[in-house]
């Protein structure tokens, strides 16, 4: 792709258990792990039909000494990731890994927005890794969700950083969810989080075949469901999981069933549940 400014490209989980993890993914999604050499310790891929989507790495220490818990981090591309870096301070973020490069393959920071919610830039080195993530792609990420403090103030930060586009609004009774595009593709949504929700963070969809079959398989793995599956446009479902390390994640795909019974959708959850885009 020419422009990858603006769009996720990478997706990575920081946890406690790299072992577990692996067995947990693998079991939940259907990934295939492969191990790869890395400089900063272990590190594994995720693929899907033989085409990495996500990685996997150990929560470094310090982090978890400073209060870091495991959890899922989106990489969104930018055409520089020093200029980038500078603005996100400039906008009123802070950046907590400066501008690193990975030689011959990226060059990366990681950041927080004015609101806390943690996100990283990239910019491939190695042309051949050079695509967005796509959303419909099985296994891969569908939605890109952001729970903010304001999320008028998060989508003034995003804007001016990546060049984000205002696309449809959804507004209800409990508020505005508004979602947005990157390179004239929806690509997710935003809104102002309830207030017993944790600190703003960014919530990441997965898509999965069967809906019921995946929340059974959490279970079986000793992850969680938060809620009982939601209906979104498209004759789909989300859901809210944790795995067994307690790192959050998301699953959206078809249901097995009708709904009828236990796991029938809460009306009480609605407003929060994205009118997802990415494909069917």
């Amino acid at each position: 792709m020419a422009n990858l400014h603006g769009r996720f490209v990478w997706y990575e989980l920081a946890t406690t258990d790299m072992a577990a993890a692996k067995a947990f993914y693998a079991g939940v999604m259907g990934w295939v792990t492969r191990d790869v050499p890395a400089a900063g310790g272990a590190y594994t891929l995720f693929t899907t039909g033989g085409t990495p989507v996500s990685g996997l790495m150990a929560l470094p220490e310090e982090a978890q000494q400073s209060g870091l818990r495991p959890s899922w981090l989106g990489y969104v591309g930018v055409d520089d990731v020093d200029a980038a870096a500078e603005r996100i301070e400039a906008l009123g973020g802070a950046v907590h890994v400066p501008p690193t490069e990975i030689p011959n393959i990226s060059r990366f920071c990681v950041a927080v927005d004015p609101q806390q919610a943690t996100f990283a830039l990239l910019k491939w080195l190695d042309a051949g890794q050079e695509r967005a993530t796509e959303l419909v792609t099985p296994g891969g990420v569908g939605w890109h969700e952001l729970l903010a403090a304001d999320w008028e103030k998060a989508w003034a930060f995003y804007r001016e950083l990546l060049g984000w586009k205002k696309a449809e609004v959804d507004s209800s009774a409990m508020g505005t969810y508004q979602l947005f595009s990157a390179g004239g593709e929806t690509i997710g949504g935003m809104f102002t989080k309830p207030p017993t929700a944790p600190l703003p963070f960014w919530l990441y969809y997965f898509k999965i075949a069967d809906i019921d079959v995946a929340m059974k398989r959490v279970k079986a793995g000793g992850g969680a469901i938060l809620c009982s599956p939601i209906e979104v446009p498209g004759d789909r479902w989300i859901v809210q999981c944790t795995d067994p390390q307690r790192a959050m994640f998301a699953l959206v795909g078809k249901r097995s069933h009708s709904g009828v019974g236990y796991f029938a959708p809460d009306p009480s959850r609605n407003r929060s549940s994205p009118p997802i885009r990415g494909g069917s």
